[in-house]
């Protein structure tokens, strides 16, 4: 299991462990524990319309536009 004491709502770092609230997305070794500052920024991360596949076909778009710059690729 990954742990990350960054709170993603906040960009903070979080410091009290032992008391701070979390979550745990995921399973296994692949599983990710992430440490909020205070319950108020946990419930807001729950609470995120989270992109997942429902948002291909705008990811899709994005790529193809990218495919087709001439730009693509360059270090210039």
């Amino acid at each position: 299991m990954r742990i990350t004491t960054t709170d993603p709502m906040s960009l903070n770092d979080v410091t009290d462990l032992e008391n701070a609230p979390y979550l745990v997305e995921g399973q296994g070794d692949q599983a990710i524990k992430i440490f909020f500052e205070n319950e108020q920024n946990r419930q807001e991360y729950l609470e995120m319309e989270m992109h997942g596949s429902g948002d291909l076909s705008g990811l899709n778009h994005i790529f193809d536009a990218m495919a087709d710059n001439p730009n693509t690729g360059s270090i210039n």
